[in-house]
């Protein structure tokens, strides 16, 4: 301790009357030290938890770095530009202002280290989203932005009332201009609480194939912001969707169905109606026997129409996908085997025709039945 002492000595003897530098530069010395030591601290802790698999805790650590760093430098900044002024006895007047400032140090650094946890902690419980069916990606990054929101505004409200600002008045004074700006940006304020409601209700995710049947809007989400979503269509187009409009309008979202339709009517002639019983019965045999089709949903095929040119039966089912390829690589078989099936009683599917009956004018039961029509 002596040595130190004496070392002190020769300094304040080597700076004669300029003690001000070599206490400044003290301060900076310790502050850097003092760094040092946390920043090392910190980095060390921080592999350790990563090793061990401890993510939560070290979302904790890991957020902290950066911020104990700032204080910790601010902290040694303000006291060596005071022990400046003090010693210099120049702009004493600030002092107040630098003390004000340093008070709000420690409110800034945490605002900064809530912001840095909650973007650590949601990165962690998206990825815990993807292979846990209770968490929701996007309920995650709803919470995530408010909580940071609020974060920032706390922060900035302690830090304008250590200088001095009445919260009050402040309050007053936004509570007045909130509703200048509501009338002023209304569709942004629209398009805000439109994502919020997004978010909340969930109609639709990022990934999922949505669609409404009134907007020329189909295609796959790929981001829910607070003001607009972003919709790949299906020829990679992108589409900017403000978020207020799907407050006023119908929205499909088909990746959430459960099964795919197939439902068709498919005619045959008027001269095979004489198997329509055998045709339509091997055609529902074959769609309870198929291995696609769902037997849990409502499966109908019936003779049900007399059209121009065909005699209609109906054929309502469910795929098991719900997937675009294999739902037509199915619906292709089964239309196969249908076709199968009527060829194999020798009848046709049929297509528009017309029949034209010729009559001889010179035949007397063709004139009789010339006059009997109608003048």
């Amino acid at each position: 301790m002596e040595w130190l002492v004496g070392l002190w000595a020769d300094l304040v003897t080597l700076f004669g009357g300029q003690v001000w530098i070599l206490m400044i530069s003290a301060i900076l010395l310790a502050t850097s030290v003092i760094d040092l030591i946390s920043r090392r601290f910190l980095k060390t802790l921080h592999y350790q938890l990563l090793k061990r698999h401890k993510v939560w805790l070290d979302s904790f650590v890991d957020a902290s770095r950066a911020p104990v760093s700032f204080f910790i430098w601010v902290t040694g900044t303000v006291l060596a530009l005071t022990t400046l002024i003090y010693r210099l006895n120049i702009y004493v007047d600030l002092i107040p202002i630098i003390q004000s400032f340093k008070s709000t140090i420690l409110t800034l650094s945490v605002g900064w280290f809530v912001i840095r946890l909650v973007q650590r902690l949601e990165l962690h419980l998206k990825a815990y989203a993807r292979v846990d069916d209770r968490f929701d990606e996007v309920t995650v990054e709803a919470l995530a932005k408010i909580i940071k929101l609020l974060a920032f505004v706390l922060t900035g409200l302690f830090f304008l009332n250590a200088f001095g600002v009445s919260l009050t008045g402040l309050l007053a004074f936004g509570g007045i201009g909130g509703i200048a700006v509501g009338f002023a940006a209304k569709d942004l304020l629209g398009n805000i609480l439109g994502g919020l409601m997004i978010y909340l209700d969930k109609p639709f995710t990022v990934g999922e194939w949505i669609r409404s049947p009134d907007k020329q809007i189909e295609g796959v989400v790929e981001k829910i912001g607070w003001r607009m979503t972003t919709v790949r269509t299906f020829d990679k187009r992108p589409l900017y969707i403000p978020n207020g409009i799907f407050a006023t309008i119908a929205i499909e979202t088909p990746t959430r169905m459960t099964n795919r339709r197939i439902y068709e009517h498919i005619g045959i002639r008027y001269s095979d109606i004489h198997v329509m019983p055998q045709v339509v019965a091997d055609v529902k045999q074959m769609l309870q026997e198929h291995p696609e089709i769902d037997q849990e949903q409502t499966l109908i095929v019936n003779f049900n129409a007399f059209n121009a040119s065909s005699i209609d039966f109906m054929v309502y089912t469910f795929t098991k996908t719900t997937n675009w390829v294999e739902y037509h690589e199915i619906k292709q078989d089964v239309f196969l085997k249908i076709s199968d099936v009527i060829a194999s009683y020798g009848a046709e599917i049929a297509f528009p025709t017309r029949t034209l009956h010729m009559f001889n004018e010179n035949s007397s039961t063709n004139l009789e039945a010339s006059d009997s029509i109608p003048k």
